[in-house]
């Protein structure tokens, strides 16, 4: 792929993340690469990270997102995600079906709250919040490449240690993953 991006003479590779609609699972499978992350973080910087707590989106190589689309704020920070980072990779089975997030597209978004909200046990003066600085949700849970194109998945609930390490690998490289076999597994 000719987006790959070029290793520059002493340049770390520039990398971005978040976690959108999922349970952050993918983010901790990254972390499993155990000591091979010493070695990655010599070549990469992470440039926004929830990792390091760096929320605002600088240009980026790589951007990984987790999760699915659930709100009005899933989508903004997508699409900047898809604006700034020259390739995109979905991570997760979140990002690439909905996952367990989609649950809630079999029901309705009205009823999921009003199950929430309303009809809950133990509830204590029912509402449904409607504060302006929550996000709106969206009437249904959707996938990361309803909205954007993604140039990579890897998927897994979540992606196993070693799917993250050869994408990087490759990446690192200018060469293609080769995310076959153990690497891609079907949950």
């Amino acid at each position: 792929m000719s987006d790959l991006p070029e290793q520059r003479d002493g340049a770390k590779l520039r990398l971005a993340t978040c976690s959108l609609a999922g349970c952050f699972g993918c983010h901790m499978s990254f972390l499993d690469i155990d000591e091979r992350v010493v070695e990655l973080l010599e070549q990469v910087e992470a440039c926004r990270s929830p990792l390091n707590d760096i929320k605002e989106l600088q240009q980026a190589d790589v951007g990984i997102v987790e999760g699915a689309l659930c709100n009005e704020d899933n989508v903004r920070v997508l699409q900047q995600f898809r604006e700034n980072c020259r390739i995109l990779v979905g991570v997760g089975a979140c990002a690439l079906t909905g996952g367990l997030p989609a649950m809630r597209n079999h029901y309705g978004l009205a009823a999921c709250l009003k199950e929430a909200y309303l009809d809950a046990t133990g509830v204590v003066n029912p509402s449904i919040p409607s504060d302006p600085e929550l996000p709106r949700l969206l009437n249904r849970v959707r996938p990361i490449q309803e909205v954007v194109k993604v140039d990579y998945f890897l998927p897994g609930c979540p992606p196993p240690a070693d799917a993250f390490h050869e994408l990087f690998a490759a990446l690192l490289q200018g060469r293609e993953p080769q995310l076959a076999g153990n690497l891609v597994p079907f949950d």
